[in-house]
């Protein structure tokens, strides 16, 4: 049974969690707008005529979050906090959802700069919230917690495509509110976080790195531990390794490139973060709507299957819970990639092999059978991503940085999905436009690739406390040598460490004999 405590280190990092509901969201809201008449109308916007000026509407937000990813997110939660960098972008996508939902009549500036400005709210919210998330779970359960954080990109699409869904089926009645609303209902959960956050304590790693305050530090890992002896363990273990940090490896961001280690983990990390692009989600997250359309005319019928795909997300994504602290991160990762690379195989094969026949509208195009095949076939691919490299890669690029870069480095590398995504999506429509359904075979390629690269360079992470994660990737135990700089007993030496260590090594033995 969990202890009051262990409860309360659930409720905060879930509300960080939260944070992620902005990305879920906004992935989708946008796409749902654009495919309102109303929409198309208010900013006098031609879909064939102006298709490069509505990519560019797209393309504004990931601009803004690459930029606050790579030069802001990362300072903003080392100097002010993760608190303040969660609450920041949630100010900034408040006041972006404004712009975006009344900007004037034929005033497409506004509308793109809305857009941009929600991109850097989120670059600065998804680079604090995993780090925050990370460093107040216990690395027994870590795993299990940063699995909800993937899970909330799915709630985020469900609320938006079937607030969508409503909106489309009552558009007659709600004329250019049908696509306000879907943009406005974006203020939901960034000011339920805003009211949230300032109850919830800073990361007790934060207090020692920022500003060496131990007492802080300890009073906010007393609220979260269930025993004294674990938050001295956790506090001369965090001491230890900023101290290492700061005179060994330097406390600036240099040390991403001038420490090998580090240097390895980050170019790591990114090949996950784009190979989650180019696993195929986040094209089919863009374009299984164009797919849909060859089968079904009805955009009530592909928005109600969009809505379906992200209920079902939310609870594929649990299946991480279970999994990611027992079977560890690499077993997900190659499981996952293995099965998308095959849902990616057998999608086009039926493509390929089943006839024709001669839509409503003089096209060719499938039958109602094999079109629910397929869409059965995209389902399970999303059975494979969501608990693996949705949540995994989130859960691995969290947790394997150092204190002193491990803001900088997450917002780095979780924007290089937004890289790849925005790179991809340059060429991806005329590849599907020239290639059809046969272009998903690129998808199978990449999976069964990803899957081998993960085999031979990927380590694993699952149950290992943050401050001793360097000497898997070849650096130095950074609690260790911290422990010999300030001229104590190192935690992995000291009686309480060694108790407590041995404790925590019998239980994640015990559950992997199980």
């Amino acid at each position: 049974m969990p202890t009051s405590k262990r409860l309360y280190n659930w409720y905060i990092a879930l509300v960080a969690a939260m944070c992620m509901v902005l990305y879920g969201y906004d992935a989708s809201v946008f796409n749902a707008a654009q495919g309102s008449d109303n929409w198309l109308e208010w900013f006098d916007l031609d879909p064939k005529a102006d298709a490069n000026l509505i990519g560019l509407v797209n393309t504004a937000y990931t601009i803004g979050a690459i930029v606050a990813g790579w030069f802001l997110g990362g300072p903003t939660a080392d100097y002010f906090g993760r608190r303040i960098g969660m609450g920041l972008g949630c100010l900034l996508t408040i006041a972006a959802t404004f712009m975006q939902a009344f900007a004037p009549w034929h005033n497409l500036g506004c509308f793109i700069g809305g857009r941009v400005l929600i991109g850097v709210g989120q670059g600065l919210a998804l680079t604090a919230g995993p780090i925050y998330i990370g460093e107040i779970s216990p690395p027994e359960i870590r795993g299990q917690i940063m699995t909800f954080w993937q899970m909330f990109y799915s709630v985020g699409s469900f609320i938006a495509y079937w607030i969508a869904y409503a909106c489309n089926a009552h558009k007659a009645t709600l004329g250019h509110w049908d696509w306000r609303m879907v943009v406005i209902f974006q203020l939901l959960v960034p000011v339920i976080i805003l009211i949230l956050l300032p109850f919830q304590p800073e990361s007790p790693r934060w207090w020692i790195k920022r500003h060496n305050d131990i007492g802080k530090a300890k009073e906010t890992l007393r609220r979260i531990r269930d025993s004294e002896e674990e938050v001295e363990y956790e506090v001369l273990a965090i001491r230890e390794a900023v101290e290492f940090e700061n005179e060994a490896v330097g406390g600036s961001y240099l040390a991403l490139f001038r420490d090998s280690s580090v240097r390895r983990r980050l170019y790591l990390a990114f090949v996950l973060n784009v190979g989650q692009q180019l696993s195929g989600q986040g094209t089919l997250n863009s374009y299984s709507s164009a797919i849909y359309k060859t089968i079904w005319p009805s955009s009530q019928t592909i928005n109600l299957i969009n809505a379906l795909n992200a209920t079902f997300g939310i609870l594929f994504t649990l299946n991480a819970v279970w999994t990611a602290d027992r079977f560890g991160r690499r077993w997900l990762f190659i499981v996952g990639a293995i099965g998308m690379g095959v849902c990616m195989l057998i999608v086009p094969v039926i493509g390929m092999t089943t006839p024709n026949v001669i839509g409503s509208k003089g096209t060719a195009t499938k039958t109602e059978p094999v079109g629910i095949a397929i869409v059965f076939l995209l389902f399970l691919f999303i059975f494979f991503y969501k608990p693996s490299w949705g949540a995994t890669t989130w859960i691995w690029t969290s947790e394997v940085f150092s204190m002193n870069v491990r803001a900088q480095a997450v917002g780095m590398c979780s924007q290089m999905q937004n890289v790849a995504n925005t790179i991809f999506q340059q060429f991806f429509p005329i590849f599907l436009a020239n290639e059809g359904l046969k272009c998903l075979f690129f998808f199978m390629a990449t999976n069964f690739v990803l899957a081998v690269f993960v085999w031979f360079c990927i380590p694993e992470t699952m149950k290992v406390p943050l401050e001793e994660i360097d000497t898997l990737f070849g650096g130095q135990n950074h609690v260790e040598k911290g422990g010999q700089m300030l001229n104590a007993t190192s935690a992995n030496d000291a009686n309480l460490g060694k108790n407590h260590s041995e404790t925590r090594q019998n239980e994640v033995t015990r559950e992997i004999g199980v």
